[in-house]
């Protein structure tokens, strides 16, 4: 007697993950989770030296589309999502998962922030998230879900964090926005904050490695997360299975959020 194997919870899904720089970013397990789950990937590069770290990445998840974009240049993101429509004719998923800030803006402390620092950095890191999502939701014409990465120092005060604090703060709130003016059309926006990673851009922070051992030695669980925990916590909120959950931030930290 046959019997009926179910399909992957994403099967048939389509999503576009922003940010991969490597096997270490937090892009790349969501991208890893989402492909497990059975959906189809589409994978950015920032520039011809991120692509010689990328492109396999991206042919390991057999991703039919892999192109160029620095928010910051004009044209890529059009040049992405027009790739997108004439190719796919849709999008299910979108993953924001980029921020960046001048270094001596993010090591200094935010008295010391210059305007244009700040300015740059809040166009890359929140307001290029906005951008996206207004290319997105045209083809998303079946409902779909939006990431964007945050962090517990938008909520709370973290040393060494700094300028970065506002900037994701100003990000939650632009998740909780969009949620409310895409929730008609059936899309759900999520800011998702997970723990401290060892990612190429927690590197720039100024004593990092003492933020992950405080936050080891904090979370409830009592280990770190890794970036598969946070690909499997999106791959979830991106499923049918978490149709009515939208606008609040996710925290996928292993209860570090929790403690004083």
């Amino acid at each position: 007697m046959a019997t009926d194997v179910p399909r992957p919870a994403l099967a048939g899904k389509k999503a576009l993950v922003v940010g991969i720089a490597n096997e270490h970013s937090i892009a790349y397990g969501c991208a890893r989770a989402f492909r497990e789950l059975g959906a189809e990937i589409a994978v950015t590069y920032l520039n011809e030296k991120a692509k010689n770290w990328v492109e396999p990445l991206a042919r390991e998840l057999g991703a039919p589309i892999l192109a160029p974009l620095d928010v910051a240049k004009p044209g890529e993101l059009d040049a992405v999502f027009e790739r997108i429509a004439g190719e796919w004719g849709r999008l299910d998923i979108l993953v924001h998962s980029i921020a960046w800030a001048p270094k001596d803006d993010l090591q200094g402390g935010l008295l010391d922030v210059s305007a244009e620092g700040f300015a740059k950095a809040m166009d890359i890191s929140c307001h290029s998230f906005i951008r996206m999502a207004k290319r997105a939701a045209p083809l998303m014409t079946d409902g779909g879900t939006m990431f964007a990465m945050s962090y517990l120092g938008a909520n709370r005060v973290v040393d060494n964090y700094n300028v970065m604090g506002p900037i994701k703060a100003a990000l939650e709130c632009a998740c909780r926005y969009l949620a409310f003016e895409l929730g008609p059309k059936k899309i759900r926006v999520h800011p998702i904050s997970p723990g401290p990673l060892k990612t190429r851009a927690a590197s720039g922070l100024k004593d990092f490695d003492l933020l992950l051992a405080e936050a080891a030695q904090k979370a409830p669980v009592g280990e770190l997360v890794d970036i598969m925990d946070v690909g499997f916590a999106c791959a979830y909120l991106a499923t049918p299975f978490a149709r009515r959950v939208t606008g609040d931030t996710v925290y996928v930290d292993g209860g570090v959020n929790i403690m004083a």
